[in-house]
């Protein structure tokens, strides 16, 4: 009991570097085909793979970067610049005049916006600051960025070694049988899931771009990223996204609407019912009221981290409860992704 509650303690304690570690895994398990090709069509090493890999995803993003990064950092200056202004505007209400007059309304409907912007303003300004206070956090993480690439080096050349070394651990061939069906089933759950976030953040960045482009929309660039980028993470960034979008729209007067919310509207049901099951693959089965729920309370526990990381995790504790359900029964597959080394072995990368 004294051991349990030191292991609780430690996660408490040191939950922010586990949190950085497991994005790590992820990150890695992103790269694993990548790197598996490269060994085995192109006969590199396991050390030249991830190199050469590495290498290309440096070209890659920095190219990426010198094409849309003066045109990101301009629109978003400009944004950044009518921030404050705004800010005073909305708390003050005259953001209801300014807006209502070149839209048309009515002095009667300008007046009761107005009326009520004045009135909520202490819990305008709240949820502001609350915003900020968020945005401050994400950014103070930014160094994650660098650092989880980096860590998830190490797991590139000598993660399978880890999952041998605790299935040897086991005396009897049946446990040893179990934790290897254990570990290729998580395994299958968590590559499957975060490659196919990469992929729809990839895709949905690609459509944003291009059909905010063709709408001609004001900050097209930053917003399609922006926008794009937000699709990382499930139920709540789409809807982060669009509010971005539509607000930044209205406030820049923009008169073709409609026509994104209609896009808006239509893209969201074809990510989310088209595309994502094609790319997830079957793999991550939850129900979609499961998956709520463990976004709902991954928000609550760790905020933006936390929304991310619930859908992995609640696959992985799906798997490890099937599996266990199956141990006594004897109907267990190591499955052909995982070898089973022998007692007292170190298997072929040990």
């Amino acid at each position: 009991m004294l051991l349990f509650g030191l292991a609780l303690t430690f996660i408490y304690l040191a939950w922010r570097t586990l949190i950085m570690f497991l994005f790590a895994i992820l990150f890695a398990y992103l790269l694993e085909p990548i790197v598996s090709t490269l060994q085995h069509r192109l006969k590199f090493s396991r050390g030249w793979a991830v190199a050469v890999l590495y290498t290309l995803i440096v070209v890659v993003v920095g190219g990426f970067l010198i094409w849309t990064g003066p045109s990101i950092l301009k629109q978003a200056t400009r944004l950044a610049e009518l921030a404050p202004s705004f800010n005073q505007r909305l708390q003050s209400g005259q953001i209801a005049q300014v807006v209502g007059t070149q839209r048309g309304w009515s002095y009667e409907t300008r007046y009761r916006i107005q009326q009520f912007l004045v009135e909520n303003r202490q819990q305008i300004a709240q949820w502001i600051q609350s915003y900020a206070t968020d945005l401050e956090n994400l950014a103070a993480d930014a160094w994650w960025v660098v650092l989880i690439p980096l860590l998830a080096i190490f797991f590139l050349l000598a993660g399978d070694r880890f999952a041998k070394v605790i299935i040897e651990q086991s005396s009897r061939r049946r446990e040893r049988v179990f934790v290897a069906a254990l570990f290729q089933d998580i395994h299958d759950v968590l590559a499957s899931y975060i490659r196919a976030q990469i992929a729809l953040t990839a895709l949905g960045t690609a459509v944003y771009l291009l059909a905010f482009t063709l709408l001609r929309m004001p900050y097209a660039v930053a917003l399609g990223v922006t926008a794009g980028l937000l699709e990382f993470i499930p139920v709540v960034g789409p809807i982060a996204g669009t509010i971005i979008v539509l607000v930044t729209l209205f406030i820049a007067n923009y008169h073709l609407i409609w026509a994104v919310l209609v896009f808006l509207g239509v893209w969201r049901v074809i990510q989310d019912y088209v595309n994502a099951p094609r790319i997830m693959g079957g793999q991550v089965q939850l129900p979609s009221l499961a998956v709520l729920f463990g976004v709902f309370a991954g928000a609550e526990v760790a905020g933006i981290i936390g929304v991310y990381l619930s859908i992995p995790i609640m696959a992985t504790l799906r798997v490890v409860w099937i599996r266990w359900r199956e141990f006594p029964s004897g109907s267990l597959d190591p499955g052909p992704g995982m070898d089973l080394p022998p007692r007292g072995g170190s298997g072929p990368n040990g």
